[in-house]
């Protein structure tokens, strides 16, 4: 056997090397365009061939020269299931920052440890799921509903936001469009109308939202991507929208993405979604050779799965003909020409990058600048900032927890800064610390006991808590109180922290609450009780330390908030209804604990009103504090006479930093499409001449007197 198995090798291994040195086929020709090359490709390879090619993992082959493709990587926030990586913070707290320009420097960082990873693994014969240079990110599903546990990977809840985050991320992975290779392919994600729930992805049934809501929610980030950052790779959903699945639906694919939007790039099927056409799911094709064929004939050119081996039997049986599977084909053979994969190292630049980038200081330092830019402070009664000489009790099951500061799909950093590391580096023998209590349950052991004369002795507890990526991700097997699947039932705070919380504050003791998760946690009885709170989600491998930083008035917080913070479960409409209605701060009509767009600062501000002139709006912004700090000027509109439109909708908005008593004019671009609204007369996503009203402030909810605004 081994004997067979060394000359198979060796026959395939003379194969590649006689296609290599034999004359440049016109495919081989880098001289030629990359369509010329595809198609000269197509009309040589096989039927068999071509469908392997349609896979996620493509062989070799080697009669042709074609090396081994892999087109499943991820980088959600840093490179991801590939080792040593730098490990930014979860996209919800890069959207803290709303700060798109420090977004494209982490995906150019990201984008560049990406290539120098690929070239390690070419050059070791490595290269594998998770080793390309095809990443399957961002997520830009809009986070209607803080019960769906993947909604740490998403920008938020506002289109708007979604989509100036997600261009960011399109343009630092895919670099510039200048350039005849493309630095990486960044994935779209999940077309469309997808958050959950988790445990009835492969069988749910989105059927009864409005077009309003569908175009004007859950497109809006899309169609950014693909119009404005030529994003190369859309990623269809699992479930089915209006009775069809997303990776078969001819409404979504055809006629909006490839039809209205002129996408003319890759779509690929989320893992296993094709196979969720079959019986005892979808069950919207009668088998495999039927669900290959209604996938490929709606668009979808590439299926992470197993169903499209059946392609050649679906041709067969006239389900499809060769003709639709080349039309597929071809885009990915342009993609793979894009990424350099045809054709030597020494004419793709990006191959040049080195291996020295990978987790690298300059990188860990960005991580670090957007921790502490996406760290939002929630509350404050004027105990923060802390001084050094502070005695603190740290107490909290996210205290020590490294590996709960990654997220999810992530790398692995060199070190990990937890805030107990951070804080004892500040504070030496005045800091104790004690995990206390699990996520949700009691801790059984002494290492449960807390050392209560210890906590009696301190000036400040600060407890350290929430949830863990091991909780809320997706389609988990987590069935816990107030955890299912992978979502929650509950966006309460565990009771067993809430108890302990409570304790400590019956002992007298002033508490500081970090609550560190992925979205938001309704923290009412904490809000009554804690001198101050922190938003620290997972900060990355560097969130301890800025979380540090921020305690003790080394930094001045600024982040925002990119979800509203509700009061309590009572809040929430019906997890499984797509409807907007009482969702978000676009259409919420309660009270929200922390409103989207929260954040205090150790400065305060003053936000004037915005005056619009010329496609351009102008706020004057004053820091009448006693401190240096940024504030982010976040620009509303709303459509005077729609009635049945949202509250207000977040058009613009701009970090400004400030030094203590100064004053900026802040212009913003702003023209005329920024107004784009539903309008039900014509049904569709238009600028509406009217009246508008135009509000500038530092949250959905601080805003300034509205301005109104006349739009022709």
């Amino acid at each position: 056997m081994k004997r067979t198995i060394i000359t198979m090798w060796m026959a395939g291994a003379t194969l590649l090397s006689s296609a290599q040195d034999a004359p440049l086929m016109p495919y081989q020709n880098p001289s030629l365009s990359f369509e010329e090359r595809a198609d000269d490709l197509l009309s040589r390879l096989t039927l068999e061939e071509k469908a392997s090619l349609m896979r996620d993992s493509s062989p070799a082959i080697p009669r042709l020269g074609i090396p081994e493709w892999h087109w499943w990587s991820e980088a959600l926030h840093g490179v991801g299931r590939n080792g040593t990586a730098t490990v930014f913070p979860i996209t919800m707290q890069m959207a803290s920052t709303f700060d798109d320009a420090l977004v494209e420097r982490i995906f150019t960082a990201v984008s560049d440890e990406g290539r120098a990873k690929n070239s390690i693994a070419k050059r070791a014969g490595r290269l594998d799921n998770n080793r390309c240079m095809s990443f399957w990110t961002p997520n830009i599903n809009i986070f209607r509903d803080p019960r769906w546990g993947r909604g740490q990977e998403t920008y938020g809840e506002d289109p708007y936001l979604t989509g100036r985050m997600g261009v960011a991320v399109v343009k630092g992975l895919q670099g510039p469009d200048s350039t005849r290779y493309r630095k990486a392919y960044a994935c779209a994600k999940h077309f469309a109308v997808h958050s959950g729930p988790e445990w009835n992805r492969h069988t749910f049934n989105v059927n009864n939202i409005s077009e309003r809501d569908l175009r004007e929610t859950y497109l809006p980030a899309f169609r950014e991507l693909v119009q404005e950052a030529d994003v190369r790779e859309v990623m269809c959903a699992y479930q089915r929208y209006n009775d069809h699945p997303c990776c078969g639906s001819n409404e979504l694919i055809g006629q909006i993405l490839r039809g209205e939007w002129g996408y003319r790039w890759l779509v690929v099927s989320d893992c296993g979604a094709v196979s969720d056409f079959l019986p005892g799911r979808h069950g919207t094709s009668d088998d495999p050779q039927a669900a290959a064929a209604d996938a490929v004939l709606t668009g979808t050119d590439l299926e992470c799965g197993v169903e499209y081996r059946h392609i050649p039997a679906a041709v067969e049986r006239g389900d499809l003909s060769e003709a639709d599977v080349d039309r597929s084909l071809r885009r990915l053979l342009i993609g793979r020409m894009e990424l350099g994969d045809f054709d030597p190292d020494s004419i793709v630049p990006w191959t040049s990058i080195p291996p020295t980038v990978v987790a690298s200081f300059p990188h860990r330092m960005l991580a670090l600048e957007a921790a502490r830019k996406g760290t939002v402070l929630l509350q404050n009664n004027g105990i923060l900032p802390l001084d050094r000489g502070t005695k603190v009790a740290l107490i909290g099951p996210s205290a020590a927890d490294s590996v709960a500061m990654w997220g999810n799909y992530n790398g692995f950093p060199v070190h990990t800064v937890t805030l107990s590391e951070a804080l004892a580096n500040r504070l030496g023998s005045n800091l104790y610390y004690a995990r206390g209590v699990d996520y949700v349950k009691p801790l059984e052991g002494e290492s449960g006991n807390i050392d209560m004369e210890r906590v009696m002795d301190a000036d400040v507890v600060i407890f350290s808590g929430g949830i863990t990526p091991a909780l809320e991700g997706e389609e988990m097997p987590v069935d816990l109180p107030g955890f299912y699947r992978g979502d929650r039932q509950s966006i309460e705070l565990p009771d067993v922290q809430r108890k302990l919380i409570r304790r400590l504050h019956d002992m007298g003791k002033k508490v500081v609450m970090v609550n560190n998760s992925g979205s938001a946690v309704a923290l009412a009885p904490e809000s009554e009780i804690c001198d101050a709170i922190i938003q620290g989600w997972y900060g990355g491998e560097l969130g301890g330390e800025a979380v540090a930083e921020i305690i003790f008035g080394e930094v001045n917080p600024s982040g925002k908030l990119p979800v509203t913070f509700y009061r309590s479960d009572a809040d929430l409409p019906d997890f499984e209804d797509y409807s907007m209605r009482g969702r978000t701060y676009r259409y919420f009509q309660g009270d929200a604990l922390y409103p989207f767009g929260h954040g205090l600062s150790y400065t305060t501000f003053a936000v004037g009103k915005p005056v619009y002139k010329d496609g351009k709006v102008a706020v004057e912004v004053a820091n009448t504090g006693s401190r240096a700090g940024d504030e982010v000027v976040q620009i509303y509109i709303r459509r005077v006479d729609d009635i049945a439109g949202p509250q207000k909708s977040l058009r613009a908005f701009r970090r400004v930093s400030l030094l203590p008593g100064e004053k900026k004019r802040v212009v913003i671009d702003m023209p005329r499409e920024s107004f784009t609204c539903w309008d039900e007369a014509t049904r569709s996503m238009r600028v509406v001449h009217g009246s508008y009203l135009l509000m500038a402030g530092s949250s959905s909810a601080d805003i300034s007197a509205p301005v109104a605004v006349k739009i022709k």
